[in-house]
């Protein structure tokens, strides 16, 4: 699991990095930028989606360890 959560966190990172070189900072709102806009957004949701599914993954463990 922590090797599936990783590969889409750089799968997301890099998808975000290339959506902010399409925005065109001239137009922010264009058709183009609004695309890159949303995307970006889903991209850093996925992040913190998987952020929160590594902590609760590591405070299940830490909960069994207990039991």
């Amino acid at each position: 699991m922590k090797i599936f959560t990783s590969i889409l966190s750089v799968i997301a990172v890099i998808l975000v990095i290339y959506n902010f070189t399409k925005i065109d900072f001239n137009a922010p709102f264009g058709s183009e930028s609004i695309i890159a806009f949303i995307t970006m957004f889903a991209g850093l949701c996925v992040i913190l989606l998987l952020a929160i599914l590594r902590i609760s993954k590591r405070i299940e463990k830490i909960q069994k360890r207990k039991s």
